[in-house]
């Protein structure tokens, strides 16, 4: 009778248990129904609103703008001084150049700096020279020095037939002009960070002729960026970093990381080098070394103390080292080409616009 019993107690605990789970499968059941009536009933739930935000907590995402060079523009800098003729210094040419560019400075420049002086050539005699500076941003401390010469070698001496016979330069000479005139419109028009400085330099290519044996004289060429350094048009001037453009418009130009260039400023060598590569301006700007060339940034770095680089069109395909026009009567303005002015130009502009200002010093 007992065992009779406890059976019964076991089949009534199982049969309450059985109803709890049958009650909570009901209730399951009753809560995944309507929560298909409410989603399918709910016309705010297909169309949520938004969730306000707070924007004034958000930190805004800094965007620079660097303004597009007019290759056009440059090219046509570029056949103005052409159009002079031969800027040998000492000629009617280098006069009406040396005041065209003055003016174009005047333009788009704050202040404009001339000096004229005469500087002793590699025969002892002396010819006048004529330099233009043009700053931008004067009160910034933080300046950038950005320099071409302007003259023109009085002679094509490797050019066999016509060694002693003057030629247009618009290459050598015209072309690094013709881009910082266009980079300086385009300064004058949107500000950058820092402060620009536009050196023209003059006598630059009148070191002795390849057909003269007679002299050995060292460092008869740029002589007025030699001039220059001793004489800045600024007490105690130094730049940040200079950039020197010296045959740069020419077509299929080929601009390697020339000797002094990585020696005295390898760090703005390798970001210019990367802002170009950026731009997709690669098969200009190639990752390959070069030999040193004494140019007017070897004076900037070694006299005035400011880490200079030099963008120049350099070859394996010539004895010299340098494109075929160079000192020949080829350098005219069928060799200058808008693609490279317009390669080396939204560089340069790119460079100048990401490059922060004091505050950063």
């Amino acid at each position: 009778m007992v065992e009779v019993e406890k059976k019964v107690e076991e089949i009534n605990d199982m049969i309450i248990e059985f109803k709890k789970l049958l009650a909570l499968k009901n209730i399951l059941l009753l809560l995944f129904l309507s929560s298909i009536h409410f989603f399918s009933s709910c016309s705010s739930c297909n169309n949520p609103k938004p969730v306000p935000v707070d924007t004034t907590k958000l930190k805004p995402i800094a965007t620079i703008h660097v303004p597009e060079f007019d290759a056009d523009s440059s090219y046509q800098y570029c056949d103005a001084q052409v159009k002079f003729g031969p800027r040998i210094p000492g000629t009617k040419a280098q006069q009406q150049c040396a005041a065209y560019l003055e003016k174009m400075l005047l333009r788009f420049c704050d202040t404009v700096y001339v000096q004229k002086a005469n500087v002793k050539i590699y025969d002892g005699s002396e010819k006048p020279m004529i330099n233009l500076i043009g700053s931008i941003n004067q009160k910034a401390k933080k300046r950038i020095l950005l320099l071409a010469h302007w003259d023109t070698r009085p002679w094509s001496d490797q050019d066999e037939k016509n060694q002693k016979i003057q030629f247009d330069g618009a290459d050598d000479g015209g072309s690094g002009v013709a881009v910082l005139i266009e980079a300086a419109r385009q300064f004058h028009k949107s500000k950058p960070n820092v402060g620009i400085d536009i050196l023209f330099t003059d006598v630059e290519d009148y070191g002795p002729p390849s057909f003269e044996t007679k002299w050995n004289e060292t460092d008869q060429y740029a002589l007025g960026t030699q001039y220059w350094a001793k004489n800045p048009h600024t007490k105690n001037y130094r730049a940040f970093y200079g950039i020197l453009l010296d045959m740069v418009g020419a077509v299929n130009a080929r601009f390697p990381k020339e000797g002094f260039s990585m020696k005295y400023a390898p760090s703005v060598v390798n970001e210019f080098w990367n802002h170009a590569q950026s731009l997709g301006f690669g098969n200009y700007f190639v990752n390959e070394n070069s030999n040193p060339i004494t140019d007017d940034h070897y004076y900037v770095n070694t006299m005035n103390g400011t880490p200079t680089i030099d963008i120049i069109n350099l070859t394996h395909e010539s004895k010299h080292g340098f494109a075929g026009h160079w000192h020949m009567q080829s350098d005219n303005m069928d060799v200058i080409d808008r693609a490279t002015l317009k390669a080396v130009g939204q560089t340069l502009m790119r460079m100048i616009y990401f490059e922060p200002g004091d505050e950063n010093l």
